[in-house]
């Protein structure tokens, strides 16, 4: 495991310092990045998904992220290819483009039907989310909704990703209190339905699946 230490450094340095640490690396293994902002985790995300690996990140405190790339493969690049990489590496230090793009999720399962294959798809849509080019500014969970930010829930791994890449994480604290899951919470923050209705109200694009 190689660690980078990006803290206060300014876009596109961390980008540049994890490129350089994955380029050294002589066999598989993972490069962790310490950064202090959100955009530099969407770089470094994009930076991954431009080399092909594996990616989550975590955040650790105020100001303070981790970003774990996993290099699978080692192996020499062609000058034509070491071209396209670097090109598609170029696009990767952008801004935050998001727009008020608000995902509400009501129920602990995808769709009508079977139960287990609701679940099954909530899971996949939620790391489908972590994929997006555009991530939505907020994930709102209300009713039934607000097991999959609690112990137990299986896109907690997706949800830590996309909440260190600077997506709000918002759990319904009434719903929370009902299903006796306040001291369960592991990810984002506890709202009211006020908060709710001006997201709602507020947002651009409202997604449910």
């Amino acid at each position: 495991m190689i660690q980078v230490n990006a803290m206060g450094d300014a876009c596109p340095i961390p980008v540049i310092k994890t490129k350089k640490a994955m380029d050294q690396m002589t066999e598989p293994g993972i490069v962790e990045t310490l950064v202090d902002n959100e955009i530099a985790v969407q770089n470094l995300t994009r930076l991954a998904g431009a080399r092909g690996c594996r990616v989550w990140s975590e955040k650790l405190g105020e100001n303070q992220y981790k970003v774990s790339i996993e290099v699978q493969e080692i192996s020499g690049v062609r000058p034509e290819e070491q071209a396209a990489q670097d090109a598609a590496e170029e696009s990767v230090c952008v801004p935050d483009a998001r727009k008020h793009m608000l995902v509400v999720i009501s129920s602990s399962k995808m769709g009508e039907g079977n139960e287990e294959l609701g679940g099954v798809l909530l899971k996949g849509f939620l790391y489908a989310l972590t994929q997006l080019e555009t991530l939505p500014e907020t994930i709102l969970f209300y009713n039934g909704g607000a097991r999959m930010t609690c112990e137990d829930s299986p896109a907690l791994e997706d949800l830590k990703s996309l909440e260190a890449q600077g997506v709000e994480i918002l759990t319904c604290g009434t719903c929370l209190n009902y299903y006796g899951l306040s001291e369960k919470l592991q990810v984002g923050q506890v709202t009211n339905m006020y908060v709710i209705a001006e997201k709602m109200a507020q947002a651009d694009k409202i997604i449910k699946p």
